[in-house]
């Protein structure tokens, strides 16, 4: 009597062995630079400046000649970089920005410079002197949150970045052109990244150009999601514990400006003559 035949296991082919880890200090991760002179500087943040200007242009952050961003001159602290008036954000270079005094007075460049835009900006400048950036623009679901009179809820990742870190202007007076009116809004910023104008828009800050614009960004996007929810039905909040602790991880100025860089990369390398 035969036996059954013995089942044999096919042996695997051996796996190739996977290449060493790259080590660590080998990997290109971007951080803020370093610059070796004022006019280093200076230029690097009227790049930014321009980029920034082009990047809320294509997300169609535009509203006529409302909306602005300041860049504060690493050399004249009292002195800003704004995007030239009545200039469309998608064509701004940097040689067409303009240099400003506090008073708005024009000392460098070839155009008229947003007189409201200085009359808050100015005063949000010289109240925090941390803050290199202001933004501010009249974008739609920014507007929308305003009209409400109220602050981003905890509903998202993103916009526990703001919790707690942002405040409402519970007025509305017009168009601002007194300096009083800036002096105020500056105060309801207080140490904030980010305030609501009421029945107005979103101003945002930052410690580089990269940062205020990546704040104004984000805030616009999370007041979209906020309405959106709200619209759907009744949003679910983060509680207190939680959402204190995703703005401690997501909520600093270096981790906007890393969030902002692939945005940076996308303009300066789809539309170089911003550069010029």
């Amino acid at each position: 009597m035969h036996g059954t035949p013995r089942q044999t296991q096919p042996t695997p082919p051996a796996q190739p062995t996977p290449p060493p880890a790259v080590p660590t200090d080998q990997l290109r991760f971007a951080m803020p630079p370093l610059h070796d002179s004022v006019e280093d500087e200076r230029r690097h943040r009227k790049e930014r400046l321009a980029g920034a200007l082009r990047v809320f242009g294509r997300l169609g952050f535009e509203d006529g000649v409302s909306g602005h961003i300041t860049a504060r001159d690493p050399e004249y602290s009292d002195c800003f970089w704004v995007n030239p008036f009545g200039i469309p954000f998608k064509h701004v270079t940097v040689s067409d920005l303009v240099l400003a005094n506090s008073a708005g007075q024009v000392l460098d460049g070839r155009f008229h410079v947003n007189q409201a835009a200085f009359t808050v900006h100015a005063q949000v400048h010289a109240a925090r002197p941390d803050v290199v950036a202001v933004a501010h623009c009249h974008s739609v679901h920014g507007r929308a949150l305003a009209a409400l009179g109220e602050l981003l809820d905890p509903i998202t990742q993103e916009s526990c970045a703001f919790y707690e870190d942002h405040a409402l202007y519970d007025a509305y007076t017009g168009v601002t052109v007194d300096a009083d009116e800036g002096r105020r809004i500056a105060a309801a910023l207080g140490s904030h990244k980010a305030l609501v104008l009421r029945n107005h828009g979103l101003l945002t800050v930052g410690d580089s150009v990269d940062a205020a614009a990546w704040w104004f960004i984000t805030m616009e996007r999370s007041s979209q999601v906020q309405l959106t929810a709200r619209a759907a039905g009744r949003p679910v909040l983060i509680d207190h514990r939680m959402a204190v602790a995703t703005r401690e991880q997501l909520g600093g100025d270096l981790v906007a400006w890393i969030n902002y860089q692939p945005l940076w990369q996308d303009i300066s390398r789809s539309e170089p003559d911003l550069l010029g």
